[in-house]
């Protein structure tokens, strides 16, 4: 199910404005960022299922596990306010799957990731509930610490082909 492209998106970043975003304000945007991660946890699964190294799989099944500790964070969070969380998978999914190459693939999971750092950065500071900020703070670190581990195994992993179809493959 496609969502709201969150580059494009029409809700107004939290950094647009200044002082604790309300409950009709924080809202949409961490349902946003639920899509987001949602589309996370499809595109490292995807990636994962399709990977012929041990060591790679073995950090898209980390990543694929944060992103869906970090949908639950979300849809609690989302509940916590009285709200509805969203049923959408971020368009990042659709963009993410046509992507070939190891290297290629975790540059793009990792703009992908990039994006939810600095949504979640500047949203932090105007949310009022301690409960949330601790949740977002937590998914903040996971994205970090995941960004790096795909640093490290894509500077390290040599690009494959594929014998029949000379395309590059994970």
């Amino acid at each position: 199910m496609a969502g709201r492209n969150p580059q494009n998106s029409r809700i107004p970043s939290p950094s647009e404005a200044t002082g604790p975003l309300g409950r009709d304000e924080l809202l949409p945007v961490l349902n946003e960022l639920l899509e987001a991660e949602r589309a996370g946890v499809k595109v490292a699964a995807a990636y994962r299922d399709e990977c012929p190294s041990a060591e790679v799989r073995a950090l898209l099944d980390g990543v694929h596990a944060d992103e869906a500790h970090s949908c639950a964070l979300l849809s609690k969070a989302i509940q916590r306010l009285g709200g509805e969380p969203s049923r959408l998978t971020g368009a990042f999914l659709e963009r993410a799957l046509r992507v070939e190459g190891l290297r290629e693939r975790l540059a793009f999971l990792n703009r992908g990731q990039g994006w939810v750092i600095r949504r979640v950065e500047a949203t932090i500071p105007r949310i009022s509930d301690p409960e949330i900020s601790a949740a977002l703070a937590e998914m903040l670190e996971i994205h970090i610490r995941n960004v790096a581990a795909c640093d490290e195994i894509a500077k390290d992993e040599p690009e494959r082909n594929d014998a029949r179809s000379g395309k590059k493959v994970l």
